[in-house]
């Protein structure tokens, strides 16, 4: 599938917009990264190397796998199309430079934690006297404001306490997290959305703002349905086994003679396609099953049934035999689901290369335009853009060089 490419110019939406991003690991960058994959010139704002280690955003250090000495294919994964300025914030000299940056973006993005955005002044108020149309996005854990701003918070901590553990695995398992950091990532959503619409609403007025969204807000606003049932009914939502839907019915995990096949039967049809591909068309007319709230109250039957039925083929013959007409998919692991020809075909994976791996190769954004897959190329190396945007703002070599000196930028 053909790609655009990066720094496509007017081919990509936010071309011409520029996002300053004082971010680190997960939820920050997963929201920029989408900024810059439709086009935002994104600056990720860096440490510089010195006291606090070698530099950077902390993801250029996390394993197990590394490009180079202060790059990693973790921190690559969040951070395509980004460049990078390494920067000192906490020096009134790094300030005053990043002040000069601010003047010429459309938006400040943060995620550090709740109390520092006004310490190192990234909020609007600090920024409006440069910038009045400047939008400054704060992404933290549970806030600025209030008795829990200056806690740290990471995706798991948010699962654990939004009641996501307790709904999550077999009913007479432990609480488990979900196999990814979804927290973060949809916190990265919910903050790419409501920066861009920051932003649409300050050019139609000319004004910036403050906006702020938070792990803890949005885990909670995740629990969905569930909480409208708690809220209005007293209602309690509990683990179903084999991840089972609590309502609909039949839709859950089936084991098949060589795997498992999950089934999702949300309307009336599927569930006649259903009864009538697995050979049990009785089913159909069966007042144990007839409708929704009778399979409801008779699942347990009904999976005796089913698992009888599914054992007899395995998952491939499952998909083959259903192939669009009713909702299935197979469970696979990370390799396979990474390997499986529709993913590849669809143009799934990204080559952007590198320069200590050529090869390097990410998940494509899923986001596709005029049919086209979103190009990219790696983040840059760590301060590499220091210098051309800093003269950009007027930075001349002896102010740069004493700002090298002073250990404000990189060497």
């Amino acid at each position: 599938m053909p790609a655009i490419p990066a720094g496509a110019g007017g081919d990509l939406p936010l071309a011409g917009l520029r996002v300053l991003a004082v971010e680190q690991y997960g939820a920050g960058p997963y929201c920029t990264m989408y900024l810059a994959d439709l086009g935002a010139e994104v600056i990720k704002i860096e440490p510089p190397p010195g006291d606090r280690g070698p530099g950077g955003d902390n993801a250029r250090q996390s394993g197990p796998h590394f490009l180079g000495d202060n790059d990693s294919l973790f921190f690559q994964t969040f951070n395509i199309n980004k460049k990078s300025v390494a920067l000192d914030l906490r020096r009134p000299a790094g300030q005053e430079a990043f002040r000069r940056l601010a003047g010429t973006a459309d938006a400040v993005m943060n995620n550090l934690r709740g109390d520092q955005p006004d310490k190192l002044g990234l909020t609007h108020t600090a920024l409006a006297e440069v910038n009045p149309r400047l939008v400054c996005l704060h992404l933290s854990g549970y806030g600025r404001t209030g008795p829990r701003a200056a806690w740290p918070a990471y995706d798991y901590l948010l699962q654990a306490e939004a009641g996501f553990m307790a709904l999550t695995g077999e009913p007479d398992g432990p609480p488990a997290r979900f196999g990814l950091s979804m927290v973060d990532y949809m916190t990265g959503m919910t903050a790419a959305f409501a920066l861009t619409a920051a932003m649409f609403g300050a050019w139609r007025t000319g004004r910036g703002r403050d906006v702020d969204v938070t792990l803890y807000d949005v885990a909670m606003h995740q629990l969905t349905y569930p909480a409208t049932w708690y809220l209005n009914a007293g209602s309690r939502t509990d683990r179903r086994p084999r991840s089972g839907h609590p309502s609909v019915v039949p839709c859950e995990l089936y084991p098949t003679r060589d795997g498992w096949l999950m089934v999702m039967c949300i309307l009336p049809k599927f569930w006649r396609a259903l009864c009538d591909g697995v050979g049990r068309p009785e089913l159909i007319e069966d007042p144990r099953f007839v409708g929704p709230a009778e399979r409801r109250a008779n699942r347990d039957a009904l999976a005796e049934i089913l698992d009888e039925a599914f054992a007899e083929r395995t998952t491939a013959q499952w998909m083959g035999a259903f192939a669009g007409t009713v909702p299935v998919a197979p469970v696979l692991d990370v390799p396979q689901a990474l390997d499986n020809p529709y993913f590849r075909d669809s143009g799934g994976v990204l080559r952007v290369g590198h320069p200590d791996n050529p090869d390097l190769t990410v998940v494509a954004n899923p986001v596709r335009l005029d049919g086209q897959v979103l190009d990219g190329r790696p983040c840059s190396a760590l301060g590499a853009d220091t210098e051309a945007l800093l003269r950009e703002v007027a930075y001349g070599d002896v102010e740069l060089a004493a700002l090298r000196r002073d250990g404000v930028i990189a060497p």
